[in-house]
Formats: structure tokens, C-alpha cells, sequence
């Protein structure tokens, strides 16, 4: 693979000292689509372009820390390691909104990035026809601190997923979606979720009913827990938060490297 990080912190910093309104959504698009038919910063669209103070305050401080430099040099890290794989891609951190942004769930958007915003097949050589490239967004949540580890986990897992559905094509039951994110977490050294051994026995036992399942409904109550499906309306299984994808990090240490292949 084949990857190019394209810093975009402080673009969006830069539409957030617009006033809020429509002078900074039609700003937004212009950024996104400057000829209005073709998008330039695709990455752009998981934004909220009326995102309100905290937004601002937390691109601050990932420019403050360099964020973007950061990132950079985590995607020319796994550039190295992920050589050999197919596909030329333009890697970037956006911030979506959970905190604020009203129409933002959580848990439901985080299933989408991880499980159905699939890389394309091998065998598709050239971009989508409204783009020029294809792009890999690494998500940074609103409601999360502006930490360094939390910059590379977002670019490395989004990077490792790429290369492993790849390999192995879309998960499509729990029991795939638990071994597709326990090799990405774990090839990225995220550093949780993380549950005691008494909790993850307990989460292993409840998710074997599960393992087969693939409705969206069951699965995102399994990986995120039950206080993720409560904001979903789902009915509760017992779980702490984020079980099964701790349970899927910590089946996947040590990190078997045979698994990609």
C-alpha cells in the first residue's frame, strides 16, 4: 500500500472561526467541493460543519501538539509494514461530533467506520468517478481528549483495517467482526478497551450465543455493551462497555502476525 497523509486539523480550525450559519456551511462545501461536482477533501464530509465551541477548543489543542505531525509519522510507520498490500491511498484525521452534533450516535457511527465503510476490492485500480483518490479517514471523536495515543490509534487502525479486510473481505458475523478488530487494535498497540479476567470470561460466555449472528442490532450490542445499545434502544445483555471489542483485543495479545497473511 501505498500512503500519502494529507493534513487537514487546520482547515477545519479554520471553518470553525467562521460564524456559525450558512456563511461557514457554504464555506465547508467549497472546501469539500470547490467546482461543486467533485470532491477535492472528501475526509471532510464526516465533519460537522456547525460544530459548535468544543470543536474549536479541541482542534486547538491537537494543533498544539501537532497532531498532524504526529499522524504523519505514524502513517510512514505503517507504510513500511503494510508494503506489500495493494492500493495507493490518502490517509487523514477529521473530528466527528458525538459530543454535540445531534444527529451523531456514537456507537452506530463507529460500527459504520469499523464494518461498512469497506476498502474496495483489489481489482478496482481507479478512484470513485467523483474523486480523484481513494481516502482513509482516521475518526477523532469530540468527546475524546486530545492525546497523542489517540492520534495514532485513529490513523493505524484505519490504515490495518484497509489491509485486513483486503485480505479477508468484509466481516459480516460477530465472530469476523471480533477477529477483524482484535488484529487491528492489536497491530495498531491500542492501548484498550481493556476488561478484568473475570469480565472477560464473563463477556466471552455471553457472546458464544452470538458468534454467528450478523444483525446490527445484536452485534453493536456485543461489541460496545449495554450502555452503547441503551442510546440505541436496544435491549440490554449483561455487558460492560466496549466488552466485546476489549474481549477481541485481548484474544488477539500477543499479536499473532500469520493472521494478515
Amino acid at each position: 500500500m501505498k500512503l500519502d497523509y494529507v493534513p487537514l486539523l487546520q482547515i477545519q480550525r479554520q471553518l470553525q472561526d467562521i460564524p456559525r450559519g450558512m456563511g461557514r456551511f457554504r464555506q465547508y462545501f467549497r472546501t469539500i467541493s470547490p467546482d461543486g461536482a467533485n470532491l477535492k477533501l472528501p475526509s471532510l464530509v464526516a465533519a460537522n460543519p456547525m460544530a459548535k465551541d468544543h470543536v474549536t477548543v479541541l482542534l486547538d489543542a491537537l494543533l498544539a501538539r501537532d497532531a498532524d505531525g504526529v499522524a504523519a509519522l505514524a502513517v510512514a510507520e505503517a507504510a513500511v509494514q503494510v508494503a506489500d498490500e495493494p492500493g495507493d491511498f490518502r490517509i487523514a484525521l477529521v473530528i466527528q461530533d458525538d459530543l454535540m452534533g445531534g444527529w451523531t450516535n456514537r456507537y452506530a457511527e463507529e460500527f459504520n467506520w469499523r464494518f461498512a465503510v469497506s476498502p474496495l476490492p483489489q481489482a478496482e485500480s481507479h478512484p470513485p468517478r467523483w474523486t480523484k483518490h481513494h481516502w482513509v479517514n482516521g475518526i477523532l471523536w469530540s468527546s475524546q481528549a486530545a492525546t497523542e495515543q489517540a492520534v495514532r490509534e485513529a490513523v493505524l487502525t484505519a490504515i490495518y483495517r484497509v489491509a485486513y479486510v483486503q485480505r479477508h473481505g468484509p466481516a459480516r458475523t460477530l465472530r469476523a467482526m471480533l477477529a477483524q478488530e482484535g488484529w487491528v487494535m492489536a497491530r495498531a498497540g491500542c492501548a484498550g478497551p481493556v476488561l478484568d479476567e473475570d469480565d472477560i470470561a464473563y463477556t466471552r460466555d455471553v457472546l458464544n450465543e452470538f458468534l454467528d449472528e450478523g444483525d446490527k442490532r445484536t452485534v453493536i450490542s456485543c461489541l460496545f455493551g449495554d450502555a452503547a445499545g441503551r442510546t440505541l434502544g436496544f435491549a440490554p445483555l449483561g455487558l460492560s462497555p466496549w466488552a466485546g471489542l476489549a474481549l477481541a483485543l485481548h484474544d488477539a495479545r500477543p499479536l499473532r502476525p500469520i493472521e494478515l497473511g
